[in-house]
């Protein structure tokens, strides 16, 4: 059940920008803004895949247009920044949701500490560059919606053993969203995360809930009004305990 804001069926034109969105949560992500009216900017790190994803979506004759990303460049950051500016002169809404190793496979006691850097790097390091590019940009058109994509990992309230690279950097995303909103107060500029559970995707496996009930928590983050919520950690727009 979705509390706290009144989705209307469609919007004016909004620009939404997904990270991770060749696929998965990603995807279905794109799929529903772009269905509800906004014009999405698709991207991903492989220009093959996210090209073949953005057309999926265009075929279907809705608003996407594919730019190549990983978050975890800084220079490709800075151009897609500076396209982005040149061609819309605004961004109203950044879905972080790119992230990798869900490292299952590790200890926390005997973990490799490059391939926590490395989760690091794209899962905390990606959205947070993303957001100091991105903020100045949504404060001069004093309206801004951030969703950082968290996981039930990233909570120390169900937190235990196991896949520490994924979860701590996930908690990390919890903490940029925190600091963030703090820092916003007062401007129109709405922080929040949101875990969409356990989805049926590829870093998910088989078993989750579907991944268009997944994404639904993020689509509704990703369109609160003026005077909702920020620095939240949500699932189903319910609360979730930190």
């Amino acid at each position: 059940m979705f509390i706290g804001v009144n989705v209307k069926p469609k919007f004016d034109k909004k620009i939404a920008l997904v990270t991770g969105a060749n696929r998965g949560i990603g995807f279905e992500t794109s799929k529903q803004l772009s269905q509800l009216g906004l014009k999405v900017m698709l991207t991903a790190p492989d220009h093959i895949k996210g090209e073949h994803a953005a057309k999926e979506l265009t075929d279907q004759d809705l608003d996407v247009i594919f730019y190549k990303l990983d978050v975890a460049d800084k220079e490709n950051i800075v151009n897609i920044y500076n396209a982005i500016e040149k061609k819309f002169s605004r961004l109203d809404v950044l879905v972080n949701n790119a992230a990798i190793l869900y490292d299952s496979n590790q200890s926390t006691i005997n973990a490799d500490l490059d391939i926590v850097s490395q989760a690091l790097k794209t899962n905390l390091y990606g959205p947070w560059l993303l957001c100091q590019a991105f903020i100045p940009l949504m404060k001069r058109n004093n309206y801004g919606r951030i969703v950082n994509v968290s996981s039930g990992a990233g909570s120390l309230h169900y937190m235990n053993g196991g896949a520490p690279a994924y979860g701590i950097s996930k908690v990390s995303l919890n903490a940029l969203t925190k600091k963030l909103a703090s820092e916003l107060s007062g401007i129109n500029i709405l922080v929040n995360s949101v875990d969409p559970g356990w989805v049926a995707t590829d870093m998910g496996g088989k078993g989750g809930r579907p991944v268009d009930e997944g994404a639904k928590g993020i689509v509704w983050a990703c369109l609160l009004p003026d005077n909702g919520p920020s620095g939240g950690f949500f699932y189903d727009g319910q609360i979730e305990p930190r």
